[in-house]
């Protein structure tokens, strides 16, 4: 008899034993691309500036490691446009914008819930970036339509950009990979010119709304 209960005992064992190692979490790492929209605008002070949100693309590479249930790290390699557009609200016939090109290195925490298929996820992390061109759009011709256009003159005087980023997502899981569709916003810490107390604007920072499509391949799991 009592053998018998030692017996199923160490069944039963064994059989736990199976169950959870089938449910065992497994860590993934996952390579992809993608492919988006921003719209940014600078943030001026000690002199505001008239300026609308400035419409650009962004693209790169990703690679995210799944790590445990629920958490892993994502980074990225990406080319993105910001700058800013201002507004001419008494003499709309005028135009002036700033697209300012960089390379960008996101570092991100990648947090996520939901089924095997289908996941909402969120994204937070530093990002910093290289500023390698710049391109002024405008037909002012010497006009000064608003207050404050010392800007206008000034080329980009710090070109490594850095911040803070994250914003939600959703992805879904299917047999060829996944998609990822996300919305991030970006808050620059440095400024784009000089802000010394000698300079002409206090500060001069980044701010960028981006939505952008992903997809990505697991490399193993």
């Amino acid at each position: 008899m009592i053998r018998k209960v030692i017996t199923t005992a160490l069944v039963c064992v064994l059989a736990l034993g199976g169950i959870h190692a089938q449910d065992k979490f497994r860590q993934e790492l996952s390579l992809g691309a993608s492919f988006g929209t921003t719209f940014s605008k600078v943030s001026f002070a000690q002199t505001k500036v008239q300026q609308g949100m400035k419409m650009g693309y962004t693209g790169g590479l990703t690679i995210r490691w799944i790590t445990e249930k629920n958490l892993g790290l994502q980074a990225e390699v990406n080319f993105v446009q910001q700058g800013w557009e201002e507004k001419f609200e008494e003499q709309p016939q005028y135009k002036y914008s700033r697209t300012i090109n960089y390379i960008e290195l996101p570092i991100l925490t990648h947090i996520y819930f939901g089924s095997k298929r289908f996941r909402v996820f969120v994204n937070l992390g530093p990002k910093v970036g290289y500023a390698f061109g710049e391109k002024t759009d405008e037909n002012l011709n010497g006009a000064t339509p608003n207050t404050e256009n010392t800007q206008h003159g000034m080329p980009l005087e710090k070109k490594f950009d850095w911040g803070l980023c994250g914003g939600p997502g959703f992805e879904l899981r299917t047999g060829i990979g996944s998609f990822l569709l996300e919305g991030r916003y970006y808050y620059a810490l440095g400024d784009i010119f000089n802000s010394r107390k000698e300079d002409y604007f206090s500060k001069s920072s980044s701010q960028v709304i981006s939505a952008k499509l992903t997809y990505m391949i697991p490399i193993f799991k």
